[in-house]
């Protein structure tokens, strides 16, 4: 009862936004309205780098909230990233760079999961399809892997600058892999596990662990997920800079 009556929400906040409603009505792909309480609060974000973009759902929600602001998308897979492409055509503001974000870059392996959003460059494990139905393993692919210092320059990062990851238990290879930029961003907002749903995945603790000792200090827990026992999965993190 309570996921419908969340899904309803979000269908009528979506229905609301003339430029949400159109992404869902053209292109199928909901708006993660869940996010923008966190992102109005953010203040003036003049870049966005947003790595597992898949379909555009977070950068709409970046758009709306910080229409002057430069958004600058990763998303691995051919498929969410044409559709991506389709929902931001004519925005000059939006980049999108077909790759993943790891400490090495060169070549990597993705597992596949049957509801795309949930693939990661990690195994997917059995408890992920036991907790969200529909997200077992359904193949594998190669995918490119780029530093986030090899597409973007320090001077490109115009402050303020939001980093956000959401990458299916990929959370620290990606930063790792963003540390050079680290310093140009105000803001990381990052979905983070309390559970292990990805083999071998950093949980939520050792994340904040690894922001702290770069200076940044979490500030809210967003978007928790729990399982039917009321035990948390998973959260949306904000971190600023100290």
């Amino acid at each position: 009862m309570i996921r419908l009556v969340t899904k309803a929400r979000k269908l009528a906040a979506i229905v609301a936004m003339p430029a949400w409603r159109t992404a869902l009505q053209r292109h199928r792909v909901a708006a993660g309205v869940e996010h923008a309480r966190v992102l109005r609060n953010l203040g003036a974000v003049r870049t966005v780098v947003d790595i597992g973009a898949n379909r555009g759902q977070f950068a709409l929600v970046a758009r709306h909230c910080f229409p002057d602001a430069r958004i600058v998308s990763f998303e691995p897979l051919a498929g969410p990233a044409a559709v991506y492409r389709r929902v931001f055509e004519g925005d000059g503001c939006v980049t999108l760079v077909e790759s993943a974000v790891g400490p090495q870059p060169g070549e990597a392996e993705i597992h596949l999961s049957r509801r795309d959003d949930s693939s990661s460059l990690l195994p997917i494990t059995e408890r992920q399809d036991e907790l969200f139905p529909g997200t077992a393993e359904a193949g594998t692919a190669r995918i490119r892997v780029v530093r986030l210092v090899d597409v973007l320059q320090a001077q490109e990062v115009t402050a303020p600058a939001l980093l956000k990851l959401d990458v299916q238990g990929f959370e620290l290879p990606a930063l790792e892999g963003s540390e050079d930029l680290l310093p140009q961003f105000d803001w990381v907002y990052v979905e983070c596990s309390f559970v292990e749903l990805y083999a071998g995945q950093a949980l939520a603790n050792e994340v904040i662990a690894w922001l702290r000792e770069r200076d940044f200090r979490l500030t809210g827990v967003f978007n928790m997920t729990y399982d039917r026992a009321g035990r948390a999965i998973q959260a949306d993190f904000l971190f600023r800079k100290s």
